[in-house]
């Protein structure tokens, strides 16, 4: 088992600062870049992940991960956790969102076939409710 690099924290946040890259910052502490991502995630450098487990309740299949429907489910995820996505990017997935929720459909999926068009169930869709979420998500706060 080798030893633990001891990365400065606050070397590695001014570092960081300056714009060098991951790769860098391995080479310059001497650890993997998985050791720097690491580190700064303990530092507190790095975004927190993202969970998209209610918008993609899947377990997708690599084919299907880059696929329109993952990326506009993932993308009005990312706006209902408050992540800032480009315009052109959330404008796709809130066209496409609400082109189903307007014609009563939802969102289904199945390994070996994708992702395909349903009827939407009465009791309420999956997209409807993600996209709910990241309008919510988009609205002006109230004081």
């Amino acid at each position: 088992m080798g030893r633990k690099a001891l990365i400065d924290p606050e070397e590695l946040r001014r570092l960081a600062e300056r714009g060098l890259t991951n790769a860098e910052l391995a080479a310059r502490f001497g650890v993997s870049e998985s050791g720097i991502l690491q580190a700064k995630r303990a530092a507190g450098l790095s975004k927190p992940m993202l969970d998209h487990s209610r918008a993609i309740p899947w377990k997708l299949n690599r084919a299907h991960n880059q696929s329109g429907p993952a990326t506009n489910l993932r993308n009005l995820s990312s706006v209902a956790q408050g992540r800032a996505i480009s315009a052109e990017k959330l404008n796709t997935a809130l066209r496409w969102a609400g082109r189903l929720v307007s014609g009563e459909l939802d969102i289904a999926y199945e390994p070996e076939r994708g992702f395909f068009e349903i009827p939407a169930s009465p009791d309420g869709s999956l997209v409807a409710t993600v996209l709910a979420e990241a309008r919510r998500a988009l609205e002006p706060a109230q004081d």
